[in-house]
């Protein structure tokens, strides 16, 4: 099978429902996000690999980044078949269990934070590497979440997708916190800027 189609050569692209839209649509804004996304979790977990700290708690952290991987593809179904156009037929396939997943990013976010010391103050992003490709994936979770506030707005998408990218985003900082803390790197807590030495 040929990767290319050459269907989008005009500026469309189709969703799962079979319409075509704009590629400047906010669903493949959205889509965009999400797999952007996907792509730094890849980055991310691999650099988790590279540290070989046996240790429980980071060994799920991992396995939780792969599985996550997998489901923001289920996430991109779900954005690709709006729920004002889907039959119910395209709607039952992408079905979207986002409360069972939630909890379980919640646990996660429990476990690691029973470790890490209080948080009493911003940080800033950075530590060791595999926070800061963490802290990145953070920051485009969250911009993948913005990005979907609009179908949720029309109605175009359920509301246990945007609830879990959100929790994702939390987790994901909660993450990088962990990484750094397991590789004993310092976290940079943010000062104003007139206290801070050059």
């Amino acid at each position: 099978m040929k990767i290319y189609t050459k269907t989008g050569d005009g500026g469309t692209s189709s969703l799962f429902t079979g319409e075509r839209r704009p590629k400047s649509d906010d669903i493949f804004h959205a889509l965009g996000n999400i797999d952007e996304l996907n792509s730094y979790l890849g980055l991310a977990n691999n650099s988790l690999k590279q540290l070989q700290i046996n240790n429980n708690k980071l060994s799920n952290m991992a396995q939780t980044l792969i599985k996550t991987q997998s489901v923001l593809l289920d996430v991109g179904s779900n954005v690709a078949t709006p729920t004002s156009s889907a039959n119910e037929r395209q709607s039952f396939r992408v079905r979207f269990n986002g409360d069972d997943l939630t909890l379980e990013l919640e646990v996660g976010m429990d476990e690691m934070t029973q470790d890490l010391p209080p948080l009493k103050n911003f940080i800033l992003p950075g530590g060791s590497i595999s926070s800061c490709h963490l802290h990145i994936c953070r920051s485009i979770c969250r911009r993948a979440e913005r990005s979907l506030e609009p179908l949720l707005r029309h109605n175009d998408l359920a509301g246990d997708v945007v609830k879990y990218v959100n929790r994702l985003s939390d987790y994901l900082f909660t993450a990088a916190r962990f990484a750094s803390y397991m590789e004993g790197v310092d976290e940079v807590v943010y000062k104003k800027a007139k206290e801070v030495k050059q």
